[in-house]
């Protein structure tokens, strides 16, 4: 069992024409799963409540899928950020913002804003 969840753990999605967007289809479908599992089962929509879970769950398949992947077109980056857009919708309070504001509010960033930031930790990692 073990070795089979190995696997599937290490599987690459790719087409004939190597283009990973299959690659960013399944980990953006892993974490739209995630995410419908933390609003149902969340009993408070406030904000603190959503942005932990989101940050502890959600967030780090797409900063992985991103980091690893590193999207090269922007329909790729777009259905990665949507995950994220989505998870900013459920936090009530910031029902009235837009997603740049929502993101600000929280002191967040994008996915294709934080991807240098992910890069240069790799590099710092490395080097020590």
């Amino acid at each position: 069992m073990e070795n089979g969840l190995a696997e599937k753990a290490l599987e690459v999605l790719m087409d004939t024409k190597l283009n990973r967007s299959q690659q960013y289809a399944f980990a953006t479908k892993k974490a739209n799963g995630i995410l419908d599992c933390v609003r149902r089962s969340a009993a408070s929509w406030l904000r603190e409540v959503i942005l932990r879970l989101c940050s502890a769950l959600v967030r780090p398949h797409l900063e992985h899928c991103f980091q690893f992947w590193a999207p090269q077109y922007k329909r790729d980056v777009d259905v990665l950020e949507r995950v994220q857009q989505r998870a900013m919708k459920m936090m009530k309070q910031l029902e009235h913002l837009s997603y740049e504001e929502r993101l600000r509010e929280l002191g967040l960033f994008s996915l294709e804003e934080r991807s240098p930031r992910g890069d240069l930790n790799n590099v710092y990692k490395f080097l020590k």
